[in-house]
């Protein structure tokens, strides 16, 4: 089970060391950029002018005011995008005519990089003729100079309205501290203007527009109430409504009996369905609840299991061809074909069930029909007088409606939207407002540290695999037996460089596992050992071969095993004819002659044998656990290749035959989840783990210069013999 301890202020520190170079990138590159942005910034000053908004909300006529008109909110925010609008815009720009004062406005002319990018942009655009087409505009027609103007004074307008009152900050920014308080100035005129004008124009519209509509809804009004009025003349709509009515008990019970036959056929309908899917397979009709709810199939198929358990105790006794096991499978067969027959029947009852539901509900849905259409006849007269007099009634009031709108608009017509005083006048600026250089160099700093650490920490908490082996222990619960070096000579097998470069960090990590490993338990060695892992591609193989070269050089009698009935590798490794093998002899193929020599004077190797159809059965078998027996007295040590324990059941049988198992982890790969899971899967059967390897790790990668300093002492201040000599 995974356990995490409390994190303590060096561990934070040692999270932050290890992806230095990380934290230093970005803290370098968002100081950097944050200090060539603010120095190559050109100042800009903001001038400001204060007015004061007030809707106009009184009503001439009586004198009264909307008590809520003040906090509007709608109104007000209204009134800012308006201000920040293009039309007011381009009306500064025609109150100061800087149309002819174009080329002297600062920031108005392009310069030497705006002129290139626009260049450029006019190129693109006469490349993929976007100039050439037309989209319900004329895009030939370039803009005008002051539409260009306008266009840049819109952008650098700031509204900013003072919380809780009716105050708003009108602003400009510019490079040229005099031209933004005339900007800022001018603005609030412009404002004022356009306000007046869009009110002038809308009453305008509003009043022409309500004649129009004022006139079609007369007419629409007079041919309603002639048409009602024929109407009334032509039916006696007294003797109607006394004849319209429907009884209501009937259709209620009609609707009822509906509603029960339509869920009832639902219900059949699903169920049919779901059985005629899987009709034609016995086994999955038997899942149906409706089907396995059968006392006669729940019997059958009580005597099926006890059948197959007979057949399992018999096929440990007798062969396949004996006339028992024969007897025994026809028996299966016969109950399993009555089965078959009980399921057929009872798909056959569902489907009666369901054709009948079918028939009573269109029963029923005919009678209903039948009824709604009587009562429809008596109701269709009364339904058609009461919407001539619903459209006379809509058509009035309508009419009566506008008729008040365009009086009333008619006496408030010049009145004023908005009272507007201003406040302050924008003075010239003399401080520039952007860019704040202080200010921006904290930034910088606070984000560029910041956000290196949060990213290291990021990478610390995404990263989940095995690496570490103090870490390790204390996520897993599990000793760290050994460390093994990532071989950096691609050249040279791994398995040969324990017996070819003995000094190597790469041996040594070997021999430091031999050690651990030879005092992992208190009363003696362990003599019998799987090496397995969770999942496939993490070491096992190597760990397993490269174990027994190491102890077997400490002059240990030391057989290796491949017990790796799937995918066996020790004989390609070895160079080896697979023809005989522990499959071989687990069939019962072969005798004892399954030993053969290894590279080593003292090391012996059984190889796989051809891969059998049943491999969990053979390890499984007692021949296995003589034969592990019987090597146990013949060597010192015997030490078993394994499958993986998430893929296959193999590892766990196997290990029940030995003493103990090795979990072998990759380092950054391996992730806890994985290796706990496959703790978990030993602990249930029982099996002993003398403790984790973590194969293939970098030591100077993530900060572990303590290991590969280790290794390398050990490779090249102490002779082989003399390591075996102190290892006893």
């Amino acid at each position: 089970m995974l356990t995490k301890k409390e994190l303590q202020l060096r561990d934070y520190l040692k999270v932050i060391k290890k992806n230095r170079r990380v934290v230093w990138l970005i803290f370098l590159t968002v100081f950097g950029l944050t200090s060539i942005g603010t120095f190559a910034t050109k100042p800009l000053y903001k001038a400001t002018a204060k007015i004061i908004i007030e809707k106009n909300d009184a009503n001439e006529l009586t004198g009264s005011q909307n008590a809520n008109s003040s906090t509007d909110p709608a109104f007000y925010q209204t009134q800012y995008q308006l201000i920040r609008s293009y039309g007011v815009s381009r009306k500064v720009a025609e109150m100061l005519k800087l149309e002819d004062n174009y080329q002297n406005i600062p920031g108005m002319k392009r310069g030497k990089l705006g002129n290139f990018v626009h260049k450029v942009k006019s190129t693109i655009e006469n490349l993929i003729g976007i100039k050439g087409k037309s989209k319900g505009e004329d895009t030939k027609t370039k803009p005008s100079k002051i539409d260009h103007i306008a266009g840049i004074i819109n952008k650098e307008i700031q509204v900013t309205p003072v919380e809780n009152t009716r105050i708003v900050h009108i602003s400009f920014m510019s490079s040229n501290p005099e031209f933004a308080a005339l900007v800022a100035n001018t603005t609030v005129k412009a404002y004022m203007e356009e306000s007046l004008n869009m009110k002038m124009e809308a009453t305008h519209w509003k009043l022409d527009w309500k004649a129009k509509k004022s006139e079609a809804e007369r007419e629409k009004l007079n041919k309603a109430e002639k048409a009602l009025q024929n109407y009334m003349k032509t039916n006696d709509i007294v003797t109607l409504e006394n004849g319209a009515t429907v009884t209501p008990d009937k259709l209620s019970e009609i609707y009822t009996q509906l509603i029960r036959a339509e869920t009832k056929r639902k219900e059949l309908e699903a169920l049919n369905r779901q059985v005629q899917a899987v009709a034609h397979d016995p086994q999955a009709a038997e899942t149906v609840a409706e089907i396995s709810s059968d006392q006669a199939l729940q019997a059958l198929r009580g005597q099926i299991v006890e059948s197959e358990k007979k057949i399992m105790e018999l096929s440990g006794k007798y062969g396949p061809k004996h006339p028992v096991m024969i007897k025994a499978r026809g028996d299966l067969r016969v109950l399993k074909e009555k089965r078959n027959q009980e399921i057929a029947r009872m798909v056959s009852l569902i489907g009666n069930k369901y054709n009948l539901a079918r028939t009573n509900e269109k029963t029923i849905r005919s009678a209903l029909a039948r009824t709604k259409a009587e009562a429809l006849k008596l109701d269709e007269k009364l339904v058609q007088y009461n919407a001539l007099k619903r459209d006379v009634d809509t058509n009035r009031q309508l009419y009566d409606a506008l008729m008040l709108k365009i009086k009333k608009q008619s006496i408030t017509q010049g009145t004023k939207p908005i009272h507007l005083w201003v406040m302050e006048k924008a003075d010239v600026p003399r401080v520039p407002s952007k860019p704040l250089k202080g200010l921006d160099l904290f930034l910088g700093l606070f984000f560029g540290g910041f956000g290196g650490i949060g990213l290291a920490f990021l990478m610390e908490f995404l990263d989940n695999t095995v690496k570490e082996p103090e870490q390790a222990e204390e996520m897993l619960g599990s000793p760290v037996l050994g460390v093994i070096a990532q071989c950096k000579e691609k050249d040279r097998q791994m398995e040969e460089m324990v017996m070819k470069k003995p000094q190597s960090v790469f041996a040594e990590s070997y021999n430091a596992l031999r050690t651990a490993l030879m005092f992992s338990s208190a009363d003696r060695a362990p003599e019998k050992i799987v090496i397995t892992s969770a999942s496939p591609g993490e070491g096992k193989t190597t760990t397993a071969i490269n174990l027994a070269l190491t102890l077997a050089q400490s002059e240990k009698r030391v057989v290796l095993i491949d017990g790796d009935l799937r995918k066996p590798r020790l004989h390609k490794i070895f160079k080896m004819n697979n023809q005989g093998g522990l499959s071989s002899f687990l069939a019962g193929a072969a005798g004892n002659d399954i030993v053969r020599k290894g590279p080593l004077p003292n090391l012996a190797v059984i190889t796989s044998g051809p891969i059998p159809p049943n491999p969990a059965e053979l390890l499984s078998s007692t021949r296995m656990k003589s034969l592990i027996e019987r090597l146990g007295k013949e060597f010192d040590i015997v030490i078993c290749d394994s499958p993986p324990v998430l893929s296959v059941a193999d590892s766990r049988m196997l290990c029940r035959v030995f003493e103990g198992a090795i979990l072998v982890t990759r380092a950054h790969k391996t992730t806890y989840e994985v290796a706990a899971k496959a703790l978990k899967s030993l602990h249930d059967v029982n099996v002993r783990v003398f403790g984790l390897v973590i194969n293939g790790l970098d030591q100077k990668k993530g900060g572990y210069y303590h290991y590969d300093y280790f290794y390398s002492y050990g490779a090249h201040s102490e002779s082989p013999k003399k390591a075996l000599a102190r290892e006893g």
